[in-house]
């Protein structure tokens, strides 16, 4: 991988949950890096560079895994707290709101407190994030936590790139964020494997407990090391109304999100005033930070028209994949009679394309149109979803993993040239800005499409049940005939009925999936045109590593994978 490619990225790293962190490292370097009075420390050399490597990498690995972990535990889960896997989905959700709310405070909180400082007490705080989520006794406790552990892991992935990239010099800086990104590409493919297993073999908390021996390990390396190397410390302006109007709006509506189902929407008090709450601070948010000198997320960006349509663009097909992402393990448990580690085995390859091919498309998106990868990427995307839009419940495991497989041609295609489209031409001093609202909208976006692709979810297989059920009727001879064998097995009227229910629901939640799976591809088709209004523009590669904007790296891939 040479060097731009392997550069830090600013955009595109995910899940989301915790991933969706990974590109905002380098881009913020100008406001991360010191002013000329301060020196900057010299490369490691040695050992240290080998530990410090190691720990920076493991911390990664960790943040990376733990985002996708738990999407194939998500039944196993609710059922052990006591509610319904849908509502399970809230695991997932309020990690990536909290982590996307603490991405645009890292360049601030790193120069307040410094890089060294910030890194390692995100870290700790992560490990007790986990060990709580571990301990949570119900799911409104589980969510709080998983909460916190979202938003103290939102400078993590950023700081581990920064500090990596200190510890080498300029010449190797490429085989620096090779050795980087290679921990965020296998993470996503060991998470669901990891995740089932430990699910089906053990509780559903040790996927958040084997977070503590690493997490501890990791600071006490990170510390030993790079403790003499602090960044300067500077305090800065924060933009407190404009932080706690966007926490406000985004939880408003992620909880009315979540909530809207159970709730019968806005027959219900409730979800009128979270819609109401959600409107105005979004609106009272939108003013504030287009007149604030120092907004906690720069609007004012939205102008550039790449930086509109990419960002644009990049949410929405990221909420697409992480909804369905999200979607298909909770229909292979719930209907299908899949384990945690099945559903985790046929999740997992979707990461394999991924580290094949990202490095070549981030060494060559220099030389080809962006849009035109970008445009590949939405079409395989949607053949995709237009393969598992064919799924039914006699689908063998070699059918359902073979998308999955193909997906991951996409996600190489995917991530880097979208951050090309988003981040060329952005000026160094205004970068730092324009990754962390990429970034934002992105991780946001990916939270949102997960409630609201099981919301939808739902609603459509309500609608095929009560279809199918009218078919089940005394007067259908295969009605009596079905009745009629189920007696045969020694079930009561009761039992039968409820045997068919469920097979009516089994067909339901499928014919649904199956709605779920042709709108999202219709939707990745309808945004090649959008990406084709935003100009081609080159990112210039800097001389040094940190200098200004970059070439996407293979990582960009690695966050979408999860």
């Amino acid at each position: 991988m040479s060097t731009a490619s392997a550069a830090p990225s600013s955009a595109g790293a995910g899940a989301g949950a915790g991933a969706g962190a990974a590109h905002t490292a380098a881009s913020p370097a100008p406001a991360l890096s010191a002013p000329a009075a301060f020196a900057a420390p010299q490369p490691l050399q040695g050992a240290a560079r080998l530990w410090g490597t190691i720990a920076l990498s493991a911390a990664t690995f960790m943040n990376v895994l733990d985002s996708s972990i738990a999407n194939v535990s998500l039944p196993a889960i609710a059922g052990d707290l006591g509610v319904s896997p849908n509502q399970g989905t809230w695991v997932v959700t309020s990690f990536g709101v909290a982590n996307a709310i603490a991405v645009p405070l890292t360049g601030w909180l790193s120069q307040r407190f410094g890089q060294v400082r910030l890194f390692t007490l995100s870290v700790l705080l992560f490990v007790l994030a986990s060990w709580l989520c571990g301990l949570a006794p119900n799911m409104p406790t589980l969510i709080a936590m998983r909460a916190l552990q979202g938003f103290v892991a939102g400078p993590m992935i950023p700081l581990a790139q920064t500090l990596l990239l200190s510890s080498y010099p300029p010449a190797l800086a490429g085989l620096a964020m090779a050795l980087w990104a290679m921990t965020t590409l296998v993470a996503p493919v060991m998470g669901p494997l990891l995740g089932g297993w430990i699910t089906d073999n053990m509780y559903w908390g040790w996927i958040f407990y084997i977070n503590i021996p690493v997490g501890l390990a990791v600071a006490l390396i990170t510390w030993t090391i790079f403790k003499k190397r602090e960044t300067e410390i500077r305090k800065l302006p924060i933009d407190t109304i404009g932080l706690s109007l966007l926490v406000l709006a985004v939880a408003a509506m992620q909880i009315m999100l979540d909530r809207g189902k159970e709730l019968d929407w806005f027959h219900s008090g409730e979800i009128i005033t979270l819609g109401l709450v959600a409107l105005i601070g979004g609106a009272f948010f939108v003013a504030w930070e287009l007149t604030d000198d120092h907004p906690v997320v720069d609007l004012r960006l939205l102008k550039q028209r790449n930086f509109a349509v990419g960002s644009i663009c990049l949410a929405i097909a990221y909420s697409l994949f992480i909804g369905n992402l999200v979607l298909l393990p909770l229909w292979l448990q719930q209907f299908m009679g899949y384990t945690s580690t099945q559903a985790g085995m046929l999740l997992a390859p979707v990461g394999l394309f991924a580290i094949l091919l990202s490095p070549i498309v981030g060494k060559n998106v220099q030389k080809t149109d962006p849009r035109m990868l970008a445009t590949f990427a939405f079409v395989m995307f949607a053949v995709v979803l237009l393969m598992r839009a064919q799924f039914n419940t006699q689908a063998d495991f070699v059918t359902i993993m073979v998308p999955t497989i193909v997906q991951g041609v996409a996600l190489a295609f995917f991530f880097v040239p979208l951050s090309s489209i988003t981040l060329g031409g952005i000026p160094p001093a205004q970068m730092a800005s324009a990754s962390g609202l990429s970034n934002f909208m992105r991780i946001v976006g990916g939270a949102f499409g997960t409630s609201i692709t099981i919301t939808i979810w739902q609603d459509r297989a309500a609608v095929h049940h009560a279809e199918l059920v009218e078919a089940v009727n005394r007067g259908s001879q295969a009605t009596t005939s079905a009745l009629g064998g189920l007696a045969n097995l020694g079930l009561s009227q009761e039992q039968s009925l409820a045997t068919i229910n469920r097979l009516v629901d089994q067909q339901a939640f499928m014919l649904a999936a199956n709605d779920i799976f042709m709108g999202s591809a219709a939707i990745f088709m309808l945004l090649i045109p959008s990406i084709w209004f935003a100009k081609r523009m080159r990112m210039v590669a800097p001389a040094a590593p940190s200098s200004g904007p970059q070439a996407p790296s293979a990582a960009d891939a690695a966050a979408g994978a999860h």
